[in-house]
């Protein structure tokens, strides 16, 4: 960012934290505000990493790069300090994902803060809207939009090793699962991201603040594109496929000698292409030579596929298939990720002066010119509170003594 912003997050869990992390990427100042004693919640979950209290291993992701303070809003004197930070500090955005009922009693409502600075842009995130109070999170808001019902098992996977997991569903089939990571909390924040930018964008050619209000469920069913439209518009429901793909085949996970791939044909150029390769010619069936006739056959399809793929090593079948042009990659684990050749060694990295160490960062989507000139390195995930003298001494201008005093009152 040409000019950096200052960012005030009253920010907890995931969402707003992610959201955040990306914008410290772009060179924002991020200040996370926490309610003492304890402070976001996730500051306690995981493992204890670093032997130290309220810096486990679920907080330090994405918290890398940020500044932190702590401040009791449910003290007159707390609001009192909130709006001269925002005064003082001359903000930019504030964000919180506190649930809507606290907005007015926290001070924290747009109306108040952007009568302190009237180009202000605020942030709130909530689980279903200004408007409802209802708690949210990822795993709940993944069942509730539909998500859980479209990642299912297979009825009949063709590969041993993936047989249909979860409890509760039809048939002994399995049931419905969420996803291995917080889809519906990084998609809100990706979508909040982009409300941002425009609203920067907006306020740099009308000088205007902004009010921004994303709710995670409507961001959540908002990527569900293609079932919505299937269902609302022809009565036609996405059936679940596991590792399949509803509409091509072949598509699924396969194994090989030493592991699994996942293939992914999307024309009948690359099916061509995959039955010209040494052992699997005999696969050059003439009812498979279209989609619709792989879709048609697709469980007897997929076992002789795999009888093929089983033969072979993972790097030499990955091999041979990228250079047929057909869409493959090796099963990785996450330990190997980030050894792929792609990524160029770009992982960010964030050094704990403390205690020597040192946490690695996935690559940004894009490297930014800020992370080039900080040679992709950022701030420790801060402590509860450990900015209190820096933003409250030296940017408000309170004394040792006063400090000590609103600490030992409860407001810090």
């Amino acid at each position: 960012m040409a000019t950096r912003l200052t960012v005030l997050s009253m920010e907890q869990a995931t969402t707003l934290p992610y959201l955040t992390y990306r914008l410290v990427q772009d060179g924002a100042r991020v200040i996370r505000l926490e309610n003492p004693p304890r402070g976001d919640p996730n500051r306690w979950v995981g493992p204890d990493v670093l032997g130290e209290a309220g810096m486990y291993a679920y907080f330090l992701p994405n918290n890398a790069g940020k500044e932190a303070i702590t401040l009791n809003l449910a003290t007159e004197r707390g609001r009192a300090i909130l709006r001269e930070l925002i005064r003082r500090l001359d903000v930019d955005i504030f964000a919180t994902n506190q649930r809507p009922k606290d907005y007015a009693r926290l001070g924290i409502d747009e109306v108040t803060l952007r009568a302190i600075k009237a180009d202000l842009i605020w942030l709130g995130i909530t689980g279903f809207g200004p408007d409802s109070n209802e708690a949210a999170y990822d795993p709940v808001l993944q069942a509730r939009a539909g998500w859980m019902d479209l990642n299912r098992p297979s009825p009949s996977p063709s590969v041993p090793g993936f047989s249909p997991v979860g409890g509760g569903g039809e048939g002994g089939e399995g049931g419905p699962l969420t996803f291995g990571l917080p889809l519906v909390d990084l998609g809100a924040a990706e979508h909040a991201y982009g409300q941002i930018m425009k609203a920067l964008y907006l306020r740099a050619t009308t000088g205007q603040g902004q009010r921004i209000d994303l709710s995670l469920f409507r961001s959540a069913v908002s990527w569900l594109v293609s079932p919505v439209t299937l269902q609302a518009s022809f009565d036609l429901s996405t059936a679940r496929q596991g590792n399949r793909h509803p509409f091509f085949a072949p598509v699924d996970v396969f194994p090989t000698r030493d592991g699994h791939i996942y293939l992914a044909v999307g024309n009948d150029r690359q099916w061509e292409a995959i039955t010209r390769l040494p052992g699997f010619d005999r696969l050059a069936n003439e009812s498979y030579r279209t989609n619709a006739g792989r879709i048609a056959d697709v469980e007897a399809l997929c076992r002789r596929l795999a009888a093929a793929t089983r033969q072979v090593s993972t790097e030499e079948l990955v091999r041979s298939l990228r250079q047929a042009g057909v869409p493959v990659a090796q099963v990785s684990r996450i330990a190997d990720v980030l050894h792929d050749p792609v990524l160029r060694g770009e992982s960010l990295r964030a050094r704990d002066p403390r205690t020597g160490v040192e946490i690695v960062l996935p690559p940004p989507p894009v490297t930014t010119p800020y992370l080039i000139s900080a040679g992709r390195r950022l701030s420790f995930p801060p402590r509860l509170g450990e900015h209190n003298a820096a933003i409250y001494g030296a940017a408000l201008g309170y004394s040792a003594r006063e400090l000590e005093d609103l600490h030992q009152e409860g407001v810090i």
